[in-house]
């Protein structure tokens, strides 16, 4: 197997191109010369099973995002495997992998933004036992951003995660071109760092959003966003912001996981302003 590096520089600079895709050519040296290979080849060989060879054009996604992300330090608790810590690093964050230990007030008064893993709270039971210190640190002025859970009889939520009531349900939004509706314009996770619009919903891949919220008071919570499969109503409820002291609870289905890995420039911008939330002075 060879690895072949490529320096691309500024690749997208001066156009209006935010991602392309690149061919990449491998190109052997000793014994095979020069010659290069327009396919990258992959075999699976098990004694149980014949050995399988396959050809495939090896591409990379190349990025040239226009994003800004001014907040430095991120506290971020992985779940159930995601590669959500990796994109944030990308983006220019100092990045720091949170563990049990790191769950006090303390520790976490030190970070800008929390950022939960995909179903970290189903697979972390010790979160609960963190709600209080978790609380105080979006009470002081952080921002609390938490992933999609699941809650049925397979994976359940032990303890509460938000600062006021709400449950895990089962609604997604299937279709990744689904429509999108702004309900509260002038919120600030759609002007602060970036300018948010209908283009950074283009080129999303397998859905827009997975386990909504329910069962919420809307005097306590914020719906900006809306989609819609075909066929359905409007659905408010993959993003839900909580004001809380000066800071901010979000819990959100949106498929950030799905979308950050396969290079969706809006993703990353939508996620930079939850991240950069506004404090507000303490009540």
């Amino acid at each position: 197997m060879y690895t072949h590096s490529v320096s691309i520089g500024n690749y997208l600079k001066g156009t209006d191109a935010e991602t392309d895709e690149l061919d990449i050519e491998f190109v052997p040296g000793g014994k095979y010369g020069n010659t290069a290979f327009a396919n990258a080849r992959r075999s699976i060989s098990y004694d149980h099973i014949p050995t399988q060879t396959w050809h495939y054009r090896d591409r990379v996604k190349v990025l040239h995002i226009d994003l800004k992300a001014n907040a430095k330090k991120i506290g971020y608790l992985p779940g159930a495997g995601d590669r959500v810590m990796q994109a944030l690093q990308q983006m220019g964050y100092q990045v720091t992998e949170l563990k049990k230990e790191d769950l006090t007030l303390s520790t976490l008064k030190q970070f800008d933004a929390v950022v939960t893993g995909v179903r970290a709270y189903n697979v972390h039971d010790y979160l609960a036992g963190a709600y209080k210190d978790l609380m105080d640190y979006v009470k002081g002025g952080g921002n609390l951003i938490v992933q999609y859970n699941t809650s049925n009889f397979i994976s359940q939520l032990r303890g509460k995660i938000a600062p006021y009531n709400f449950s895990v349900g089962r609604s997604r939004i299937t279709d990744e071109l689904s429509p999108v509706q702004f309900q509260m314009p002038d919120h600030p996770v759609f002007k602060y760092p970036n300018t948010i619009n209908e283009r950074d919903f283009e080129g999303w891949v397998q859905e827009r959003s997975i386990y909504h919220t329910t069962n919420l008071s809307s005097a306590e919570w914020q719906f900006p966003l809306a989609f819609k499969d075909p066929g359905e109503n409007w659905d408010s409820t993959s993003l839900a912001i909580a004001p809380f002291g000066k800071g901010n609870f979000v819990y959100t289905g949106i498929v950030f996981f799905r979308q950050l890995p396969a290079g969706v420039p809006g993703a990353y911008r939508l996620l930079a302003n939850l991240i950069e939330l506004p404090k507000r002075p303490q009540p």
